[in-house]
Parts: C-alpha cells; sequence; structure tokens
C-alpha cells in the first residue's frame, strides 16, 4: 500500500498481530487433541475409530470448507467472516470443553473445524490486501512462522494442560485465544471484498464438501471394515462420481468457487504439489507419534509433547529464514531442497525400532522439520502470486483446500496403510484379523489383547515396529517424488508475474 503513514503502520501491524494469532491458535486446535486421544479415550471411552474422528473430523472440517471460506470472504467481506469464524471458534471451543461423550465431541470438532476454515480464508485474503511485493513475502513468512509456533508449542501445550487440568483444559485454551484474537484483533481490520464477486458457487461447494468427506470415511472405514465390503466400495465409487460432479459444475459455473483453468499452468500445479508433499513429511509424523509415544513407548502426554519439539520446533524459524532466503535463491530450489531433507529423515526415522532411546529419535525428526519448514514459508505466497490481488480470497482458497485436504486424506491414508501392514505381519484372517490390526495400529495393544488373548504382547510391539517402518517409507517417498515435482515445475525460467516481483526487489 502507498500509504507508510504511522498510524498506517500501526494498523498494518495489528492486522499480522490478529491473523498472526489465528496461524498459532488454529494448529494448536490440531496437535493439542492429537496428544490428548488416549487421555479423552481414558475418560469418555470410544472405539479407536471414533477417538480417530476427533483429529480427522477437524481436518476435514477445515480441509473441504476453507475454499468455501474464501469465497464467502471474498463476496460478503473480509473482516466480517473474520468475525463471524472466530466468534464460532471461540463458541464450539467452549461447548466441546463440556462434551458428554466421543460423539458430541466428535461432531462439535467439526463444527470448530468449519469455523476455523472461514476465519482462517478471510484472514489470510484481508492480510494480502494489505500487503504486496516483498513486505507480502515477509509477511506471510511470518504468518508460516505462526503456524510452526503453534504446533511447535501445541503438543507441550497439550501435555501441561492435560497433566494439570485434565484433557478439557485443551479447549477452554482455544475458546481463550479465539476471544482475545476478537477483542484485540478484529476492530482494527478493514473491511475488503472483491469487487467482482456475484455469488456463492453452491452446489460447486455442495459438491466438493460431499466428495470429500465420503472420501475420508472410505479410507477410514476401509480398514475396520475391509476395502472390500459394499459401503466402502460405495463410498468410493460415490466420491469419485461426486468428483466428476463437481468438476462439470465448475467448468460450467459463471464465477465458479475453483478456477480450473488454473491447474493449466505447470507452475500452479507444482505448487500443489508442496502441501501434498508436507502433509506426508510433517504432518502424518506429527499425528502417528504421539500415539506412539504414549502408547506403544510408555510416555506420558507431557514427555510425549516433549519428544516432538525436535520435529516441530524447526517450524517456528526455519519458514521465516526461507522467506528472507527467497529474495536471494529460488523459492522453488528452496522448497524442493527442503523436501529432499524430510524425505531422508523420513527414511532414518524408519528405521527406529520401538523400544528405542528416546535420544534415537531427536536427529531424524530434527531433519524432518527443517526440510519441511523450508517450503512452509513460501507456498502461501506462490499461491496467491499467480492471480490478481483482488481474487486473493479464491487464491487462498483453492490453496488452503489443497494444503488442508490434503494433510486430511493423508493421515486418513497413512493410518489405513500402517493397519494394513499390521494385519499382514499378525496371524489370523477375515473380519477379526481387521479389528486386531486396527487396535495394533493405533498403540491400544490391551484392546488387542482382549480381541486375541494368545497372541503375545512382544508379537503386537513387532508388528506394529514393522508397519511403522514401512509406513514411513512410503512416505518418504511420497515426499521426494513431490521434490521432484516441484523442482521441475518452478525451478527455472521465472514466469511474468514472478519477474515483476523480482524487479521490485531488486529496486
Amino acid at each position: 500500500m502507498t500509504d507508510a503513514s504511522p498510524d498506517a503502520a500501526r494498523k498494518k501491524a495489528f492486522i499480522l498481530a490478529a491473523i498472526f494469532l489465528v496461524a498459532v491458535t488454529i494448529p494448536i486446535s490440531f496437535t493439542g487433541p492429537a496428544v490428548a486421544i488416549p487421555a479423552i479415550g481414558a475418560d469418555l471411552g470410544g472405539s479407536v475409530i471414533a477417538l480417530n474422528w476427533i483429529v480427522s473430523g477437524f481436518m476435514l472440517a477445515i480441509g473441504s470448507t476453507v475454499m468455501l471460506g474464501g469465497a464467502l470472504a471474498d463476496q460478503y467481506g473480509r473482516k466480517r467472516m473474520f468475525i463471524i469464524g472466530m466468534a464460532s471458534f471461540a463458541l464450539a471451543s467452549f461447548v466441546i470443553g463440556f462434551a458428554p461423550n466421543v460423539l458430541a465431541l466428535d461432531l462439535m470438532r467439526g463444527v470448530q473445524g468449519v469455523a476455523g476454515a472461514i476465519a482462517l480464508s478471510a484472514g489470510f485474503a484481508a492480510l494480502a490486501q494489505e500487503f504486496e511485493g516483498p513486505a507480502r513475502t515477509r509477511a506471510l513468512g511470518m504468518i508460516g512462522s505462526g503456524f510452526g509456533i503453534g504446533i511447535a508449542f501445541g503438543p507441550i501445550i497439550a501435555g501441561l494442560l492435560i497433566a494439570s487440568f485434565g484433557w478439557r483444559a485443551i479447549f477452554f485454551a482455544a475458546a481463550a485465544a479465539g476471544a482475545l484474537i476478537l477483542a484485540l484483533g478484529a476492530p482494527r481490520l478493514r473491511e475488503t471484498r472483491d469487487p467482482g464477486a456475484t455469488r456463492i458457487d453452491s452446489l460447486g461447494a455442495a459438491t466438493f464438501t460431499a466428495m470429500l468427506v465420503a472420501l475420508i470415511f472410505a479410507i477410514m472405514e476401509g480398514p475396520d471394515l475391509g476395502f472390500d465390503h459394499p459401503l466402502v466400495i460405495g463410498l468410493f465409487a460415490l466420491a469419485g462420481a461426486l468428483l466428476i460432479t463437481f468438476i462439470t459444475v465448475e467448468k460450467l459455473a459463471t464465477r465458479p468457487m475453483l478456477d480450473l483453468t488454473l491447474f493449466t499452468y505447470g507452475r500452479f500445479v507444482g505448487i500443489q504439489a508442496l502441501p501434498v508433499a508436507v502433509a506426508y513429511s510433517f504432518v502424518v509424523p506429527l499425528f502417528l507419534l504421539p500415539i506412539r509415544f504414549v502408547r506403544v513407548e510408555g510416555m506420558s502426554e507431557l514427555q510425549a509433547g516433549l519428544m516432538l519439539l525436535p520435529l516441530s520446533a524447526p517450524i517456528a524459524i526455519v519458514p521465516f529464514t526461507a522467506a528472507n532466503l527467497a529474495r536471494f535463491i529460488p523459492a522453488g530450489l528452496l522448497a524442493s531442497g527442503g523436501l529432499v531433507l524430510s524425505a531422508a529423515g523420513l527414511v532414518w526415522l524408519a528405521a527406529i525400532a520401538p523400544g528405542a532411546a528416546a535420544t534415537a529419535f531427536v536427529p531424524p525428526l530434527l531433519l524432518v522439520g527443517i526440510g519441511a519448514g523450508m517450503p512452509w514459508g513460501l507456498m502461501d505466497d506462490l499461491a496467491i502470486s499467480v492471480v490478481p490481488t483482488e481474487r486473493a480470497g479464491m487464491a487462498t482458497g483453492i490453496f488452503g483446500t489443497m494444503r488442508v485436504a490434503g494433510e486430511t486424506v493423508a493421515i486418513a491414508v497413512i493410518g489405513a496403510v500402517l493397519a494394513a501392514f499390521v494385519g499382514a505381519s499378525l496371524p489370523g484372517t477375515g473380519a477379526a484379523i481387521e479389528g486386531l490390526a486396527l487396535a495394533v495400529a493405533n498403540g491400544a495393544f490391551e484392546d488387542a489383547a482382549r480381541l486375541a488373548p494368545a497372541v503375545p504382547h512382544a508379537v503386537f510391539a513387532a508388528a506394529y515396529g514393522s508397519a511403522f517402518r514401512a509406513t514411513m517409507l512410503i512416505a518418504a517417498g511420497v515426499t521426494f517424488a513431490a521434490a521432484v515435482v516441484t523442482f521441475l515445475a518452478l525451478v527455472g525460467r521465472p514466469g511474468p508475474r514472478r519477474r515483476e516481483r523480482m524487479l521490485e526487489i531488486e529496486a
């Protein structure tokens, strides 16, 4: 912006601070409950599948509505939708603190996720209106560091809250954070909207959301029911049909929620590979390791949170550093190089057997965290740079959808793969082995012992260790493949808008 007065600078600082707090709060709402799953299960009971939905339901809700949140912000105003989203997030978090059972908790986590998606999309779009060029790169790099801080300290905060006040305190703390953001940050946002927005693509939003829900349900129910079960097959078929319907609707819509023409550009497709890679290299271990540390390695929730620091702490530092390095080194080279480091760290992590010393986890987790942090602070700016500034809501919505939906699908896929590998290592066949494999894959060895009392505990541990190793190697392969795609798509002669921004930097 051209207004460089002290008042304008202060206003921008408050806006950045408000979005920064959102970027810290939302990841805590993901990582905290992941650490709390064993404590919630001990208090409220519930099946393994129901407990997994505490995390997956939240991620699914965000992934399926973040693109709609961007469209709502473009049409009805970024400030208005930010306030609505944050107020709803705070209220839902408060209600979750009183959840009487796992079903109620799962349902309210969905509401919390939808509200968080709206606040996140509107906040990012508002931020893009306030900053331009290198300043926007640095601002989004700082937001990336905010996500990193939330992820880095979320498990520790959750462990402390659980140890001191119980698992419900996690959600009361999220409600307090939402109220603080509304009180201090939201009033200073200025109202902006896309002048070209006419109406919400409701049919596109409905088909996309239904497609993602059907897909995630199919992946998550597969290990329990069997992937040859009619319900699972039907859900996969429904997801495919809804995807085709969604693409058709978007092609015919005058103002589509998702501009499919963007996918004809190789650079844009390359950008979408980044959140997929980060999902498999960073988010998947962040989801699986608390369960392993608490249930398999026998640690407390606080110990598990501390063990995750080597993985998550770099995300609080590296993204902002990478955003500044991008002034001198091509962003595509930084991002792809970081993914190679993450893939190497995952291969190293795969070699650690259950029962190993806690210090054995530190070097590979640190390598994964540093590698994932390099594209973390660059992804959002790269995504926004491919569309006009006035369509920032759409850009953040598309990329945010790829990011969060990719993470949700990755968690579901890796969970199913882990259970499949466990099942291949255990004696027995049929429906009985599927339930047993699911229990072992989630570290619930006590439940597994009730299902198969004749099987020694050591067999469960060995099956889990073998499956964990194979699963991490698959995640490493996906991450390395995404690094290659990113390098080919983004490294080379910059596109027109990228060249303009490089000239701005040099000036």
